[in-house]
């Protein structure tokens, strides 16, 4: 009985090590599908950019991306599709709505329209809360209990995990903190408010910023690395979106007390030119306590923490609906 027990839990667990999730992270600027296992091993990858153009012509490029990652991983057929999406808004079936970046997926069917593509069970998610489960479960927040996760790129995302658990509120939208207003007299967003984080501290306003203020850039890298070599006003367009940062991260902290706070996306890779605003601002907003606990790292798991986070949900989904 002991042996059999013994060979059957082997068994168990190579049959999940079968088991493969199809997860995508879909950015405004590029898109990531991968081949997970249940131990968040990627056994194959694929990136291209999204492309402009309405829902079809995005849909269509979702499809290529998916079959083309299926054939790489060459699983017959897999456990699950699951999509993180920037979207504030989904329904359970997973039509989309407020997508401030990506606005010709606004009330698609990205469920339902994959499902029919593909035949298998398919998840839609916020892509900043997969990015912090991805973080939660193998990288930078691993073991800890309350976290905000926060993805720097085209836009700002976030994610929360209360007691060790995701939290997304009563529809689902919870962890918007790009649209945390920092300026109710600031610039105009995408999502129809004014003074969002999102238009101080992504890679558009760093951008717009820049410009603003004289320099001749394309990307927010661009204006990092003048930063970097001594440029003046490159380096206090980094210390106007810290400070804007910062004051967002204070009323954070004073709100839910986390351990961790994360930074990720694109634009963290300017993490120390942001940084000393950042702090600065927290010292002198936050509580002393909670800011005295709190450490405010960066990602670790870089462009896989999407579609990590995404593989995880549906794993656990999976796990939920066999009990």
């Amino acid at each position: 009985m002991f042996l059999r027990r013994i060979v059957q839990n082997v068994h168990n667990s190579f049959s999940k090590m079968k088991k493969i999730v199809i997860a995508m992270d879909l950015g405004g600027t590029n898109m990531r599908f991968a081949a997970v296992r249940s131990n968040g091993e990627i056994v194959a990858s694929l990136r291209s950019k999204t492309p402009g153009g309405d829902a079809s012509v995005v849909f269509a490029a979702i499809v290529s991306g998916i079959a083309g990652v299926i054939q790489r991983s060459k699983v017959r057929k897999p456990l699950a599709i699951s999509a993180a999406v920037p979207t504030t808004s989904t329904t359970p079936e997973g039509i989309l709505s407020k997508l401030p970046n990506l606005p010709a997926l606004d009330h698609f069917d990205l469920g339902g329209s994959l499902r029919n593509e593909f035949n298998v069970p398919v998840l839609v998610v916020n892509d900043a809360t997969s990015a912090t489960i991805g973080e939660h479960w193998l990288g930078a927040s691993k073991y800890a209990r309350t976290v905000i996760g926060i993805t720097l790129g085209t836009g700002v995302g976030g994610g929360l995990i209360v007691d060790g658990k995701p939290h997304s509120g009563a529809d689902g939208s919870a962890g918007e903190i790009g649209h945390f207003c920092v300026d109710p007299n600031g610039p105009m967003c995408g999502c129809g408010s004014n003074g969002c984080l999102e238009q101080y501290v992504s890679g558009t306003a760093i951008v717009r910023f820049a410009k603003d203020v004289g320099l001749s850039v394309g990307t927010s890298k661009d204006v990092f690395e003048l930063a970097m070599s001594g440029n003046e006003l490159a380096a206090g367009v980094f210390d106007h979106a810290g400070r804007h940062f910062g004051v967002a991260l204070a009323n954070l902290i004073n709100i839910l007390n986390p351990e961790k706070i994360v930074v990720g996306g694109g634009v963290a890779a300017g993490w120390r030119l942001l940084k000393p605003a950042v702090l600065a601002e927290v010292e002198k907003r936050a509580f002393a306590i909670p800011a005295e606990r709190v450490t405010i790292v960066r990602a670790k798991l870089g462009d896989r923490a999407g579609v990590l986070g995404a593989a995880r949900i549906a794993y656990l989904k999976s796990a939920e609906m066999e009990k």
